[in-house]
């Protein structure tokens, strides 16, 4: 089935500086609704202004921050709960002590400002996610089709017989896309492994019994493939293209640094892709 071009995002991770350069290549490159799959916050240290954008875009009010001359308006989109979304409200107590520590901030920054409205907006908004959504054609998880909000899918399960027949039993379509472990590829039912390595597509999605595949989408606030480029998917019902760009390192990792309560480490990974 054919549907509209679509920007799938995951794992964004208040990055705002890669944030906004895979929304303005998507609109770009012609996309008219944005799909995220979660992990908005967390590491970083801008997650108002990434939900700020997030709440713009991939929401059934869909609309443009920075409309593009002679761009189609966008079409409805949607946002699914990534785990650090999920820490928000539950508990980062299974996170590293990294992590941890940029989730408490974050939960402060979200309360912060005095704008007391603002701030409801953002819990309102965050408390409505959910890790699981199926469209038309399409599976869309956070984590893994069996444990969307948690469960990692990396290149080495590919060797994991068990594991990938389990996760490709709870499909509910022929095609699931997924971020969480910020690494780009495509699992195929039939054991084939594809891992792209730059801007490259579109590829045919085959369909149906033995040919579907799992698609990890990738990160574009904290690619952990050794590409320090962030990394997004575009679908449009048939066929999926992998798209890596540079963005603007130095000032999301400028930005960390300028927030005592955030780890170094946060702001040197950026660079290496890890």
């Amino acid at each position: 089935m054919e549907l509209p071009l679509t920007a799938i995002i995951s794992d964004l991770h208040a990055n705002r500086p890669a944030l906004r350069m895979a929304l303005a290549d998507a609109r770009e490159r012609g996309a008219r609704r944005f799909w995220c799959l979660g992990d908005m916050v967390g590491y970083g240290a801008e997650p108002r202004e990434c939900l700020d954008l997030v709440m713009a875009v991939c929401t059934p009010t869909a609309r443009d921050p920075e409309p593009l001359a002679g761009s189609e308006p966008l079409l409805p989109g949607l946002a699914l709960r990534g785990n650090h979304e999920e820490a928000l409200f539950d508990s980062a107590a299974g996170f590293n002590p990294i992590a941890r520590q940029a989730i408490e901030w974050t939960q402060d920054q979200l309360g912060a400002g005095g704008d007391r409205q603002r701030s409801m907006a953002y819990w309102d908004f965050l408390d409505g996610l959910r890790p699981e959504h199926l469209d038309e054609v399409a599976h869309l998880v956070h984590a893994s089709p069996r444990d969307p909000l948690r469960e990692y899918i990396l290149p080495r399960d590919v060797h994991d017989a068990p594991k990938m027949r389990a996760n490709f039993a709870a499909m509910q379509r022929d095609v699931c896309f997924l971020g969480h472990s910020h690494v780009p590829a495509v699992y195929y039912e039939d054991g084939r492994f594809f891992r792209p390595t730059k801007t490259e597509g579109p590829y045919d999605l085959a369909f149906g019994p033995g040919a579907r595949c799992i698609v990890n989408v990738g990160s574009v606030g904290q690619p952990r493939d050794g590409d320090a480029r962030l990394s997004y998917a575009l679908f449009d019902g048939l066929t999926v293209t992998f798209v890596r760009l540079d963005y603007d390192h130095a000032a999301a990792a400028a930005a960390i640094r300028a927030v005592p309560s955030l780890p170094e480490r946060l702001a040197s990974r950026l660079f290496e892709g890890r």
